[in-house]
């Protein structure tokens, strides 16, 4: 699926489903856009989540904007309530298709609050600053912390960039606040105790930054 809505304990369903499921009500749309990935978790629902193939997030191939522009033109906007880009893969790995469709979502419905989920990797797959791009474009970005040192950030996300992932990510944070107004990183419970868990909100609390202890779903 490319746009999809996500049902109570993490079932995904394409939109229309998910609209008729709860008619009279505003739901968030889920875009996504790749399975490609700069990270191979060890906690990640891509290699521990079975689905049906008609609700499967795995992409046979990736859609270009247009494609994505066109199942969204087919939404009953009056419904949204907000649009999150968030897959199996990362988002930002496809960074030019991903700003397009904010342009549009901004330009032909403004009011309906945007996200993005994403690793905070973009600056190292790209080489560059990124955090500007999405200026004016995005709500919320919410950032997969995952844990309080380098070490065990690693040694969770194995992420291909090694040791300097962490503190880039947590450079992407600090700058995304002065362009996006809502900033906030995660960690998963169940992956982590409640004692990392501690430390994260004291390294966040240090720089900042607000933290989101998200539910893990397995099924």
């Amino acid at each position: 699926m490319i746009v999809y809505t996500v049902e109570p304990g993490g079932r995904y369903v394409t939109t229309a489903e998910g609209f008729a499921l709860h008619p009279g009500e505003k739901r968030g749309v889920y875009v996504n856009l790749t399975n490609q990935c700069t990270c191979a978790c060890t906690f990640c629902l891509r290699s521990l989540k079975e689905m049906a193939e008609e609700h499967s997030l795995w992409l046979k191939k990736e859609s270009s904007a247009d494609e994505v522009i066109a199942e969204l033109s087919a939404l009953p906007w009056e419904k949204v309530e907000e649009i999150v880009f968030c897959g199996f893969g990362e988002p930002t790995m496809r960074l030019d298709v991903l700003l397009e469709i904010l342009r549009w979502i901004r330009a032909e419905h403004r009011g309906i609050k945007t996200r993005l989920n994403t690793n905070g990797l973009s600056d190292l797959f790209h080489g560059r600053d990124t955090a500007p791009d999405f200026d004016g474009l995005l709500d919320t970005v919410s950032i997969s912390l995952n844990a309080s040192n380098a070490e065990r950030y690693l040694e969770l996300t194995r992420s291909r960039f090694g040791m300097k992932s962490f503190e880039a990510m947590l450079a992407f944070a600090e700058h995304a606040k002065k362009y996006v107004p809502d900033v906030v990183l995660t960690v998963v419970d169940h992956v982590e105790d409640d004692g990392e868990i501690a430390r994260c909100r004291e390294l966040c609390a240090a720089r900042g930054l607000r933290l989101r202890v998200r539910p893990y779903e397995a099924d």
